[in-house]
């Protein structure tokens, strides 16, 4: 999915955007598999490996957030791209929370660390889906 506002301005920014963001949501959505995972079987494998994910997302969520920093607050993006950020912001916020909670040591790490993977996911889910239902503005007649 291609930022609307990015539509606009093609360049190495844009590429680098479309290509870097979906993939910070992939890792978040394994951590959040690994920890319900984690939850059900106390198995450490899979705690562990929810801390990895939920690092490599992080790490690579940060240059795609400051591209649509710069898009969007710089180049006058729409009330639907600063909400697309807005939650994508709180939601790397809580990923960063998550990845200090897993940290912790054995099981108690389990509970808080699947609510916050399950935060992270629905936050940027849902500025997917707000950025998916942003109405294309229509040059020219409009069509009923």
């Amino acid at each position: 999915m291609v930022n609307p506002v990015a539509q606009a301005h093609r360049g190495l920014g844009t590429t680098l955007f479309s290509l870097l963001n979906p993939i910070p949501f992939g890792f978040f959505v394994g951590g959040l598999i690994f920890d319900i995972l984690y939850l059900n079987t106390a198995e450490v494998m899979w705690g562990k490996s929810a801390a990895w994910l939920i690092t490599f997302g992080l790490l690579i969520a940060i240059l795609p957030r400051l591209i649509n920093l710069f898009a969007v607050w710089r180049r006058n993006g729409t009330a639907t791209d600063r909400l697309d950020f807005l939650l994508n912001l709180v939601a790397i916020v809580l990923a960063v929370w998550n990845a200090f909670v897993h940290s912790r040591d054995a099981y108690a790490a389990a509970v808080p660390g699947t609510i916050l993977s399950a935060l992270t996911v629905a936050l940027i889910a849902l500025g997917f889906i707000v950025l998916s239902l942003q109405q294309p503005v229509l040059q020219g007649a409009r069509h009923g």
